[in-house]
């Protein structure tokens, strides 16, 4: 009994110490994500934006300069976006990953971080994958609008149906539906027990699902990211406390509604000057 009650106590300390631990280096991740995300917008802004017809600009980020080649703007491209999904997401996502690590029961803290890196690993990866096909989208729409001056000119009320789009997206059951999974907490030692191999693949199995989940929940947010201002810091400091309130409200979905108003309200005005 006595020793019973001795290693308890020993692992209570040690528990602290790993939970201290993976909140410094979620924050560290954070701070260094945002950091490199603001260089790479003042970056961005340095470099200027191509006048287009119909009063507006257009990102350098879906071009080539002098001297690219495509495979290397589509890589510049992609570091950039995981980067600034990283910079987003982790204020919603870690407290997913802390309660995936309460879940976890009893278990080495070696062994628990580096499940947890590996759940993170499987959520940025579809964010990767989404960036790449962001990245195609975005680069063949933007070849388009410099040979097509009419559909230039009508990229701002495009830009504002999306908006609006992207509020009404906030009322459908889709959106309920992946945005409740995003807030649906781990079940108590998912991915954790049984065999080693079997924890690993179950830790990547949660980071993909939770990554496909909320990939979906965001679709709205994402696309008035990209028609606003794919590094806008303001829109993204916007779109990132929109997606963290949503997330981690106790009532979410209708955080997720009211959200939607606002942004309906936005869409509508964008139209109204375009």
């Amino acid at each position: 009994m006595g020793n019973a009650d001795a290693s308890r106590g020993a692992q209570a300390p040690r528990s602290l110490v790993s939970e201290r631990a993976f909140l410094g280096v979620c924050a560290l991740l954070f701070s260094a994500c945002t950091a490199v995300t603001i260089a790479w917008s003042a970056s961005m802004s340095a470099m200027g934006a191509m006048p287009m017809p119909g009063g507006w600009t257009m990102s350098m980020a879906w071009m080539r300069m002098c001297g690219q080649t495509w495979p290397g703007v589509a890589a510049s491209f992609l570091g950039m976006w995981v980067v600034m999904m990283a910079a987003m997401m982790l204020p919603s996502l870690v407290p997913m990953l802390w309660r995936y690590r309460q879940a976890a029961g009893t278990t080495g803290p070696t062994r628990l971080g580096r499940l947890t890196a590996l759940v993170g690993v499987g959520y940025f990866v579809v964010w990767a994958v989404l960036g790449m096909a962001v990245f195609a989208l975005g680069a063949a729409l933007a070849a388009l609008e410099m040979r097509l001056p009419a559909l230039a000119r009508a990229a701002p009320l495009m830009s504002g149906v999306v908006v609006l789009s992207a509020g009404a997206f906030q009322f459908t059951a889709w959106k309920a539906h992946h945005l409740a999974c995003c807030r649906e907490a781990p079940g108590p030692g998912r991915g954790l027990r049984g065999h080693a191999g079997t924890a690993w693949r179950n830790g990547l199995q949660l980071g993909l699902t939770l990554g496909l989940h909320c990939s979906c929940s965001c679709a709205g947010l994402t696309a008035i990211l990209l028609v606003i201002g794919i590094m806008d810091l303001r829109v993204m400091a916007a779109v990132t406390a929109a997606i963290t309130v949503e997330r981690l409200a106790p009532a979410g979905e209708r955080a997720a509604r009211a959200i939607g108003a606002v942004v309906i309200g936005a869409g509508l005005i964008l139209i109204a000057l375009a």
